[in-house]
């Protein structure tokens, strides 16, 4: 019955959605995957320094405004509640309460009260709730509360008969409700029945808030109830039916008297101080899941859910409220107008209406579905451009004025108020009042087919046309507005996304190169400081310029920001403002932007998905104060370790690698943290801004370094820069010690180098000595070796003068013998004379003289030193005159030059030189001078 109980709410509370259609304030998503932990989270808390924590089934999840840190308990259990209480955070788990308390290394360490005090808990005891008072802590579980005094550190215990539901604080006093629906206040720290079951009606309490006349009570699912003298009784309002049928599972007062209710499985209600619906979120419209486990309100009012699955943040005092097309129904809105209090929407799905004061859903205005460019009240009619033409738009009746090729835009011809001219797909063409107060197309203007998204009237007959590939033109039109008559090129600056606007009687052109003027005289355009060079090629997405009601502002959509210009409050001048709203969260359709004003200061900004409402009078300035969370070194990309933060640290040399993660808490959606970071030291200069919320520095070299980080919300700066302090040492072997072993090193090593050259000098000195005795050896060699070449010349010549001298004296002897043989003949042949054998015998005495034989064997022996010796000594059977013919043969004489030396015939010469080659037993074929010669 209970199971087809909650399916029958559950359905009436999803059909109650439907009829909604509501704008809600931005809301943050942190899933599981995002915070790494698990994904029920139990209760809520912050800090001074604004840090989030939050109770988890992981553990204690901390949330500084950039990066999720997970605390796991010691004994691993679930942490079901937090509280911060002067800088302690207090968590109950299983089995377990204690406090956490952050380290000079910014991390978080627990420290167990229940084994410190050493409390004998009950058997799976689970501790829900967490309240402060005075001196004292309540850690409430569903057995007990343990009341702890913070000072005297002791535990006083409350230990209900039926157990405990929920404990609440109430001003300074403590309620808590049994499992029997019995409320009991605490008083004196003991127990005191407060009211019993019957008079609560046995409902069950979530909350108790005061109220100036009493006590106001939250059901679980009867809504809620006033407690006063008056008794226990309904507090009527206008949400009652809605409380009833959904189950409460959380609720909080907030500081301005609204209250938030957490359901199960019907998301989060917002209710004012007197009961009446501000919104109500599901996971269809924002939420991450239906059931809400806890809420909390932070410093700056945002609303924090703990969920089922996920963490959601709410900014309720955001100055942007976000409608979003849960369904995909309405598409992408192009353009928006607000006629009375009939919203009207033009998307890329069709013409869209709603009441703006009611909560119920847009719908699709018949025969509009398609394409919708353009919508604007003319003469306090609403005029539609769309992809089948224009349309003249009654109520929730549309009336057509045109079926041609698209319509861009429609403006009023000026000084006519019966004629319109409107930009199509091919052209521009004019549509004129009829007599039944309704619009007609009169007729195509001829002589220009480009197509026509912006133009601007300069004159009654003159018109600036822009078109991104082309350029812009000038348009000069016949009287009867159905021909141009000359059209010109103005300017071939171009660009994608490209606009045209008129504003204060200037029209301006805007494109990636920023924003120029017309200049009416020139007939040209010259760039303008309209919005002070803040269309930069980097911020620049689109030159979509939109001048809202009156011209009061004119507004320019830019990557990081939307800007506006306005007149000053005290002169013409316009002044420019900025609200920092990202593309990337505004999630406009690019080039085709569109924004409009609903009311005074109240803007309808169109979306991908919906719309966003902006209120320029919501915009707070509030400070805040970005600070270091931790810094880590590392060696060598090795595992980090934490610096102590309380201090400037001196790192070791290898110890130069360094993390540092810094944050602010803002918890805004629509309005981005930036941070800047520097390292003085060696980067002096500020970093580009990035939402990256750490950094690491490698391999920093030896010195001192101070790191400095700012941050920003949007365009505001945090109101102090947070900086650290810290030196790497310097190398080993820069040290002074090391220095001074330098010094001594390079003495040693200058002495030792001095040694070894002079010894090494001292070597090539002696090696040089020796190398010049060599050489003065070697020339002394070479000098005698020229004695001797010069001796042995003289000699030579000696010889060869001894030679000549032999020869000479032999050819004497040789002629001389032969003049004496030949007077020898002649007186042979003269018989006669008896008395010349006397002369015969004198002439044979000198022919045979031994004494010519003794100096030619002188002369030979000096010409030819021991040749007869050696051929004596080979040939020893030689006789003195064998010897004396080698002697002749020796000196290659022939046989008939020898005969006449041994005064012999040369026939016996002959016979002579046989006898001597039988002695020295020569060949046949061997000559006997080759041989003699050779010895």
């Amino acid at each position: 019955m209970l199971r087809y109980l909650y399916i029958f709410i559950l359905a009436i509370s999803i059909c109650s959605y439907t009829l909604f259609s509501q704008e809600i304030p931005p809301i943050q998503y942190f899933s599981p995957k995002d915070y790494m932990a698990d994904d029920q989270n139990w209760s809520i808390s912050q800090d001074t320094s604004e840090n989030i924590y939050v109770a988890n089934n992981k553990g204690l999840l901390e949330f500084n405004g950039a990066d999720w840190t997970l605390y796991q308990s010691p004994n691993q259990a679930i942490v079901r509640s937090v509280s911060v209480i002067n800088k302690k955070i207090y968590t109950g788990s299983y089995m377990d309460f204690g406090y956490w308390l952050r380290d000079v290394y910014g991390s978080l360490k627990y420290t167990s009260l229940s084994e410190k005090l050493n409390i004998s808990l009950v058997d799976d005891e689970e501790f829900w709730s967490i309240i402060p008072s005075s001196e004292f802590i309540l850690f409430q579980s569903l057995d007990r509360i343990y009341i702890y005094n913070t000072i005297k550190e002791t535990v006083n215990t409350i230990d209900p008969n039926f157990g405990i539901r929920k404990a609440f604080k109430v001003q300074e006093s403590i309620f808590f409700q049994t499992a029997n629906f019995d409320i009991y206040k605490i008083q004196n720290g003991k127990a005191q029945l407060f009211l019993k079951s019957s008079e609560v009606k046995g409902f069950e309490i979530i909350n108790i808030f005061d109220e100036s006349n009493g006590l106001l009570f939250q059901t679980k699912s009867n809504g809620f109830y006033n407690y006063n003298n008056q008794g226990f009784k309904p507090w009527e309002i206008p949400t009652s039916n809605l409380l009833s049928s959904v189950s409460v599972y959380n609720s909080i007062r907030l500081r301005n008297g609204n209250y938030i209710l957490g359901t199960i499985s019907n998301g989060v209600i917002k209710i004012d101080a007197k009961g009446n619906l501000l919104f109500r979120i599901t996971k269809k419209s924002g939420l991450l899941n239906n059931t809400v486990l806890s809420a909390f309100q932070d410093v700056s009012g945002n609303i924090w859910l703990g969920l089922d699955n996920g963490v959601n943040v709410l900014n309720l005092n955001s100055p942007y409220k976000v409608f979003k097309d849960g369904n995909g129904t309405l598409g992408t809105v192009y353009t928006s107008q607000l006629v009375g209090d009939i919203l009207y929407l033009g998307t890329n799905q069709g013409l869209f209406y709603k009441n703006i004061n009611t909560t119920q859903e847009f719908k699709l205005i018949n025969s509009t579905k398609g394409q919708v460019w353009f919508l604007d009240t003319i003469n306090g009619q609403l005029f539609c451009g769309h992809d089948n033409g224009s349309f003249l738009v009654d109520g929730i009746r549309i009336k057509e004025i045109s079926n041609t090729n698209g319509t861009w835009n429609i403006k009023q011809v000026p000084d006519r108020s019966d004629i319109l001219i409107q930009g199509n797909y091919d052209g521009l063409s004019i549509i004129e009042k009829s007599s039944d107060n309704g619009w007609r197309l009169k007729n195509k203007i001829a002589g220009f087919d480009i197509s026509s998204r912006y133009f601007e009237f300069v004159s009654s007959k003159e018109i600036l046309v822009s078109h991104e590939y082309k350029g812009v033109y000038k348009l000069t039109l016949n009287d009867d507005f159905t021909q141009i008559v000359n059209y010109e090129k103005v300017t071939n600056k171009r660009g994608i996304g490209s606009g045209l606007v008129k504003f204060h009687d200037e029209v301006y052109y805007i494109f990636q190169d920023g924003v120029f003027a017309y200049n009416y005289r020139n007939q040209d355009f010259d760039k303008s400081n309209l919005f002070k060079g803040r269309f930069s090629g980097a911020n620049y997405i689109s030159g979509k310029l939109i001048a809202d009601n009156n011209e009061k502002r004119l507004w320019a959509f830019l990557k990081d920001h939307l800007i506006y210009v306005e007149p000053g409050k005290l002169s013409q001048e316009l002044t420019l403002e900025v609200i920092d709203l990202p593309s990337d969260l505004r999630q406009s359709k690019a080039g085709f932007e569109n924004i409009l004003e609903i009311s005074t200061n109240k803007y309808l900004l169109g979306t991908s998905n919906g719309y966003i409402i902006i209120n320029t009078d919501d915009f707070q300035q509030k400070d805040f104060k970005v600070r270091i969370n931790s810094a880590e070194y590392s060696s060598l990309q090795q595992e980090k370790h934490l610096i102590d933060l309380s201090q400037s640290a001196e790192l070791e040399t290898k110890q130069n690698d360094l993390y540092f993660s810094y944050s602010l808490s803002n918890f805004v959606k629509l309005t981005p943290s930036q941070y800047q970071y520097k390292l003085e030291g060696i980067y002096d200069n500020w970093s580009d801004w990035s939402t990256q919320s750490d950094i690491l520095f490698e391999n920093l070299p030896h010195g001192s370094y101070t790191f400095k980080v700012r941050g920003r919300v949007g365009s505001k700066l945090s109101s102090n820069i947070q900086s650290f302090s810290f030196s790497i040492q310097k190398p080993g072997y820069l040290r002074p010690l090391a220095i001074t072993f330098y010094v001594l090193l390079f003495i040693f090593l200058t002495g030792l180098i001095q040694f070894l050259n002079r010894r090494y000098y001292k070597r090539q000195k002696e090696k040089v000595l020796i190398a010049k005795e060599k050489e003065f050896a070697i020339r002394e060699l070479e000098n005698d070796r020229q004695i001797m070449k010069f001796k042995n010349q003289t000699l030579k010549q000696d010889i060869e003068s001894k030679n000549r001298e032999l020869g000479v004296s032999t050819m004497n002897l040789i002629r001389k013998n032969e003049f004496l043989s030949s007077i020898k003949a002649e007186l042979d042949s003269v018989k006669e004379l008896k008395d010349l054998n006397k002369v015969v015998t004198i002439i044979n005495k000198n022919i045979n003289n031994t004494e010519d034989w003794k100096f030619f064997e002188e002369a030979f022996n000096n010409a030819d030193k021991d040749f007869l010796k050696k051929i004596k000594k080979i040939h020893p059977s030689l006789t003195p005159n064998d010897l004396k013919l080698c002697a002749y043969l020796r000196l290659n004489l022939s046989s008939k030059e020898i005969a006449p030396l041994l005064n012999i015939s040369h026939r016996s010469v002959e016979v002579k030189r046989y006898r001597l080659r039988k002695k020295m037993n020569l060949p046949h074929e061997e000559s006997l001078t080759s041989y003699i010669i050779e010895i």
